[in-house]
């Protein structure tokens, strides 16, 4: 076991009930057990899951009060624990690393983390820029290229390409070789084709009209639903026969997989939170994290944070902005 000096006890955002305020209190430091490293958290990324999980809407994240809610961070190792060989003291890391399934979350000065769900921070990023991504990274690799494996020349549609996952999903079909078009709001449209992809106004377009003039009748070879619930059935009616893929991250609902077996293409469901609640497949987490710091250093991909600036004790604002829609790319809380 490593370690360096550091505090006894903590600040924390505590939630004690769904749906109340956060409280800030004095914590102990956790504790390491095997496999983990303790780290400093210097910034908390909020993600839309994060505000569902408080109003006690998130069910499948098995969260119990009280609790210290976030899933992602950026900051320093401090401590490494038994068995711990991947990271030493002064490492700047980061990772979707808990906030569900009994984890402690991210919203504290510090949290035991299971190294798996770690890699180094990419270089070129701030720690504000790293606490943005690991989530919708994760689960943007997740659909993209673990289950429809993207590769160059084919053309991928993504349903949201503004949002948090969409606007990292996008760079990371372009980083493979794809021809990549995004669905948004007629105001979205200037910051998808900001990052290199066709902008189609889904208010202004029907699918038939869109998959018929960008794809010649033919449909996209993946659809990616960052959305949900209609958009998942118009991902259906957009792919490609035969070889066509639709991939959803909110394949949550009923829905009638007629159109897509008639079409005979394929629909593969993402859960990124499995790993953190199983605790298997927790490596590979950490993998798609090195990838995203590669692709980080090579300027193929870089988050897009919203401007205000937020302490761990001003919390409560950042949530109360996302549940608003009042926030433009990530939001980030400073620890």
């Amino acid at each position: 076991m490593s370690t360096v000096q550091t505090n006894n006890s903590m600040k924390a955002m505590v939630l004690e009930n769904f749906g109340d305020a956060f409280k800030l209190k004095e914590l102990p430091v956790p504790t390491l057990a095997k496999g983990q490293v303790l780290v400093k958290i210097i910034a908390s990324g909020i993600n839309p899951l994060d505000t569902k999980i408080k109003r006690g809407e998130g069910k499948h994240a098995k969260q119990q009060v009280p609790a210290i809610l976030g899933l992602d961070l950026a900051g320093i190792v401090v401590s490494t624990g038994e068995g711990v060989t991947s990271f030493q003291p002064g490492d700047e890391v980061y990772g979707m690393a808990g906030g569900i399934g009994g984890r402690q979350g991210t919203l504290a000065e510090y949290a035991a983390v299971d190294a798996d769900l770690l890699a180094l921070k990419p270089a070129n990023l701030s720690m504000q820029e790293a606490a943005a991504l690991p989530l919708v990274f994760i689960t943007a690799w997740e659909g993209l290229v673990d289950r429809a494996n993207v590769k160059t020349g084919q053309r991928v549609l993504i349903h949201g390409g503004a949002g948090g996952i969409g606007h990292v999903a996008i760079q990371l079909a372009r980083s493979f070789g794809a021809s990549v078009f995004a669905t948004g709001s007629s105001r979205s449209l200037p910051l998808i084709e900001s990052l290199g992809a066709t902008p189609i106004d889904y208010n202004s377009l029907s699918v038939k009209d869109y998959v018929e003039k960008y794809t010649g009748g033919e449909g996209f070879d993946i659809v990616f639903d960052t959305v949900g619930g209609e958009t998942l059935d118009k991902s259906f009616e957009a792919v490609r026969n035969y070889t066509g893929h639709v991939v959803s991250a909110l394949g949550w609902g009923s829905h009638s997989l007629a159109p897509l077996s008639f079409k005979g293409a394929t629909y593969s469901g993402i859960f990124t939170l499995l790993p953190m609640l199983t605790g298997k497949g927790m490596k590979h987490h950490g993998d798609i994290l090195r990838e995203a710091a590669a692709l980080a250093e090579k300027g193929q991909l870089k988050p897009l944070l919203d401007k205000r600036i937020l302490s761990l004790e001003e919390a409560e604002i950042g949530f109360k902005a996302i549940e608003s829609g009042a926030v433009t790319g990530k939001l980030v809380v400073n620890i």
